[in-house]
């Protein structure tokens, strides 16, 4: 399987007065093309430290961060913000959408950066809020406005698809579907990747490859020959 993701001996460091915290620690792995992959740890382990690494939004220290072939810890401002726009679909833990525009126009923005993008109104059929295009965020209840950044992620048919606690903000019903949404853009495209950060273990059952962080190190990688189909785990 071709490698969409490596990085090579990351470390990741802040300074605080005058003291150094090292958020991750000679980080090293690969994560295949094609993947629904987890990352689980406790809080301060460094998974949003390392999604955020992945995706562009911040540099490390030392080591390599190498995506689809290219090393972008190379890259300049301009480079990253291409990067970004092209290859990589962000769903925060918050939400991130525009107020002053609708449902639906604040989706139609990625059409105006990416080169194949999906329909704006077929992503938000999917997740369940066509009906709320109209509206501004301020008419959503917080797990709506979760959904529609879900939505305009999905509407830039990224190759690389990073989540940050996706489901937190969305009752379990809902969470199941978005899972199950979030599993299908790996099932019906094998060149999508799907990368999630959360602290529900469960979401472990339903991934191809799951990585514990602990510390800011790898504590372990495992995967899963046989993932378990979303509606039957027991959320």
């Amino acid at each position: 399987m071709e490698t969409i993701v490596s990085l090579k001996s990351v470390v990741k460091e802040y300074n605080t007065g005058a003291q150094t915290f090292r958020a991750l620690q000679e980080v090293s792995l690969d994560i295949e093309r094609g993947k629904f992959v987890c990352i689980l740890g406790p809080s301060g382990a460094g998974k949003s430290t390392l999604l955020n690494l992945i995706g562009g939004m911040d540099n490390p220290t030392s080591g390599n961060v190498v995506i689809n072939g290219s090393d972008i810890t190379r890259y300049n401002e301009d480079q990253l913000s291409d990067f970004r726009a092209e290859n990589i679909g962000f769903i925060f833990q918050f939400y991130n959408i525009l107020p002053s525009l609708t449902v639906l126009e604040n989706v139609e923005l990625v059409k105006d950066i990416v080169r194949h993008p999906v329909d704006a109104e077929k992503a938000l059929e999917a997740v369940g809020l066509l009906e709320h295009k109209n509206k501004y965020p301020s008419q959503l209840s917080g797990g709506e406005q979760q959904r529609v950044s879900i939505a305009r992620a999905i509407a830039k048919n990224p190759a690389l698809m990073l989540c940050d606690e996706p489901t937190g903000a969305l009752d379990s019903q809902t969470g199941v579907r978005i899972l199950k949404l979030l599993k299908e853009q790996c099932v019906r495209d094998s060149r999508n990747t799907v990368i999630i950060v959360t602290h529900n273990s469960l979401i472990a059952d339903i991934a191809d490859v799951v990585i514990r962080l602990k510390n800011g190190k790898v504590a372990s990688v495992t995967e899963n020959p046989e993932p378990m189909a979303v509606d039957n785990v027991a959320w």
